[in-house]
């Protein structure tokens, strides 16, 4: 069986990219696999709400194969991507001819559309899900969202895939690193990282940070990656100088590996959410660190144990203070989360287990042939 591949890969500034490299290797220990093939007996598309995925978007719709929705709203990109006119009858090929005066309506408000949750409760996944054979998605609320769209349609949930990184990162980089950065080696630290869009909370994040460190607790909060907006990076410019705060922005897949050795814990929260699994995440719980994540469906399958979840709302920036505050004091607990959170993602989420999943879906929507 000869197997098509189609996503963006490393060098490509998506945590899609570094997902795809890990599975591309995996399958091909299965079989063969051809990054672009353009024919092959079945094909695997890698979609996310992102520019980058356009034209796979398109390749999935002519040529039906597997679909993997890392994002289950696409919403944004078709959003981005089409005119007003094709715009609206899409989002009424999607939810009935009497949602034609809502779909003008969000058009013409569009420039929210980043935060604004009316954005990720229509997720536009009817063409997609319909037109595949089966389409792959990372957790419950991805789930949800297909079927709601195309009842009919093949889902199969997989959980995200981890591979275990081939050598630990020696306590002595680790600390020279921290001294890099301008980081002293007792302080607590939380590390933000990955494509910096709204959803991710940063202002709130920044907000509890200084509540955090006006109680006096050594802390430090690491801010990774790459703005999605500079209107949002402007706007947080003189917190993210503020004393405490370290700021470093997209880096290669071996530096944010090294990123990820300085942090104590992470902070991933996400609302609204888009029915995505955060690889950040799940490489910060399997590296052994205690994350802070959103309460939601997306995240709903990790254990209580494993994790610290804050629910979305008003209590959101109060929460988020009291589990920083729990991890920087009382760091045997943080240690503990964080063993509980690897032994977790080594049983649930390795990558060989992801792939050969992978490659049953793909066998069986060949016809049959391995």
């Amino acid at each position: 069986m000869k197997v098509g591949f189609h996503s963006p890969l490393p060098p490509a500034p998506t945590g899609v990219a570094d997902y795809a490299a890990v599975l591309l290797t995996e399958l091909r220990r299965f079989g063969e696999v051809q990054v672009g093939a353009r024919r092959a007996d079945v094909h695997l598309y890698h979609i996310g709400n992102n520019p980058l995925h356009w034209r796979i978007y398109h390749q999935a719709l002519a040529q039906p194969g597997v679909a993997v929705l890392h994002d289950a709203v696409l919403h944004h990109l078709l959003l981005g991507k089409l005119g007003r006119e094709t715009y609206i009858e899409e989002f009424v090929y999607n939810y009935g001819e009497w949602s034609r005066p809502a779909a003008a309506e969000l058009w013409a408000g569009r420039t929210h559309s980043a935060s604004a949750g009316v954005y990720f409760r229509h997720p536009m996944l009817r063409r997609i899900a319909e037109r595949s054979q089966a389409v792959v998605v990372h957790n419950p609320a991805a789930a949800r969202m297909v079927k709601e769209h195309a009842p009919q349609a093949r889902v199969e949930q997989i959980p995200h895939l981890w591979r275990h990184p081939p050598a630990a990162i020696p306590e002595g980089e680790r600390m020279r690193l921290r001294r890099a950065l301008g980081i002293p080696a007792r302080s607590f630290v939380f590390g933000v990282f990955g494509y910096l869009r709204e959803t991710k909370r940063l202002p709130a994040v920044l907000r509890a940070f200084r509540r955090v460190r006006a109680r006096g607790i050594d802390a430090v909060l690491l801010v990774a990656g790459k703005f999605a907006s500079l209107d949002l990076e402007r706007s947080l410019e003189p917190e993210l100088r503020a004393e405490g705060v370290v700021r470093v922005g997209w880096t290669d897949a071996a530096r944010f590996a090294r990123l990820l050795a300085v942090a104590d814990a992470g902070i991933n929260l996400r609302y609204p959410a888009a029915g995505e699994t955060s690889g950040v995440a799940i490489r910060l719980m399997g590296a052994g660190k205690p994350v802070i994540l959103s309460d939601s469906e997306e995240t709903s399958a990790f254990p209580p144990e494993t994790c610290l979840k804050v629910l979305p709302g008003i209590a959101e920036e109060d929460e988020l203070e009291h589990d920083m505050v729990l991890l920087a004091s009382v760091r045997q607990f943080a240690s503990e989360m964080g063993d509980r959170a690897a032994a977790y993602i080594r049983a649930h989420h390795a990558a060989e287990t992801a792939a050969a999943s992978y490659w049953r879906i793909l066998c069986e929507c060949s016809g049959g042939r391995s």
